[in-house]
């Protein structure tokens, strides 16, 4: 039976509110691999301060046949808010979804440190809806709050 192994890293760090995000990733270094394929996932901790590397989750889903790769891969990356891969099949997908990921498709292979300055910059800027709710971040200046409430 296949196995998943977390490497966690200690970095003595607590970062309030911080998203989880995994890379899928052949070399630490940049997105380049498939969902189904990676072997490796780069685990971040994503805050308005920063980032810093949680840690690699290693997957080897070798002697595995058909969905159950899929359903080993997502429960080896459990507690991950984001994903992000070159590509995904639509089934895997929707069971990361399920799951409570939210997966990110990237056109090309892509630095992992440029999605985290990106995602950085984002979350200190006007985050989506999703994003904060995965922070638990209140917007009290949001315009639409009084519209809502107005319903």
């Amino acid at each position: 039976m296949a196995e998943s192994m977390k490497i966690t890293v200690e970095d003595g760090q607590s970062m309030p509110n911080a998203v989880k995000v995994a890379f899928a990733t052949k070399d630490l270094e940049e997105v380049n691999a498939h969902f189904g394929g990676a072997k490796e996932f780069a685990v971040y901790s994503v805050g308005k301060e920063g980032f810093s590397l949680h840690g690699v989750v290693k997957t080897d889903t070798g002697d595995i046949e058909g969905d159950d790769k899929t359903d080993f891969k997502v429960r080896a990356l459990s507690g991950v808010d984001i994903m992000y891969c070159e590509s995904i099949g639509g089934t895997a997908a929707a069971k990361v979804i399920r799951a409570g990921i939210h997966p990110m498709k990237v056109a090309e292979a892509t630095p992992i440190e440029t999605i985290l300055r990106d995602l950085v910059k984002m979350i200190n800027g006007n985050p989506p809806p999703w994003i904060k709710r995965i922070m638990q971040v209140e917007t009290p200046d949001d315009v639409r709050l009084a519209r809502w409430s107005a319903e």
